[in-house]
């Protein structure tokens, strides 16, 4: 059985399981396809994010928030870095369906990431939020977060340049 917690009195969040890899890839390729949110230019299959949760598993888990059946949202965990000196640093993702943002869905899954960073050890989350994106600056700032740094121009999506805001927390 999945672990289950409800965090606000209208969003459920859990551990993500293969059933909702179609739910994820929908989400996600709302996001590849119609933002610069997201650097990634093509979308991707649900077997491919049935691989993408297969490795998000132990200490970098991926979630879900549901209403009722329905999978609002997802976040993760991630490895910061491949080298052994950034064990201890982790990166966070979250993505909410557009039909639902601005009802908690994001803050309760970013919390839930957290808490499951702390529970697993890690010293520090590092978020890396593309184009401006104000809604996930303010999110994360919500939670703790500090800006720590900008990198100008290093992705290209739809004919534009795009920054990307670097977000700190120290656990």
């Amino acid at each position: 059985m999945l672990q289950l917690r409800i965090l606000s009195w209208l969003v459920r969040v859990r551990l993500a399981c293969s059933e909702d890899a179609a739910a994820i890839a929908d989400i996600w390729n709302a996001e590849v396809l119609s933002s610069t949110y997201v650097f990634e230019l093509v979308p991707r299959s649900v077997a491919a994010q049935e691989r993408w949760l297969a490795e998000h598993a132990g200490a970098h888990p991926a979630l879900v928030a549901m209403d009722g059946k329905t999978v609002t949202g997802f976040a993760c965990l991630s490895p910061y870095r491949a080298r052994p000196a950034y064990a201890g640093t982790v990166e966070n993702s979250v993505y909410v369906g557009a039909e639902h943002r601005g009802q908690g869905v994001g803050r309760s899954l970013l919390d839930e990431v957290v808490r499951l960073a702390g529970a697993h050890g890690f010293h520090t989350i590092m978020a890396r939020i593309a184009d401006n994106n104000q809604a996930s600056v303010s999110l994360h700032r919500s939670c703790g977060f500090s800006l720590v740094g900008v990198e100008h121009e290093v992705g290209r999506k739809f004919g534009r340049w795009l920054d990307v805001a670097i977000m700190q927390l120290m656990l």
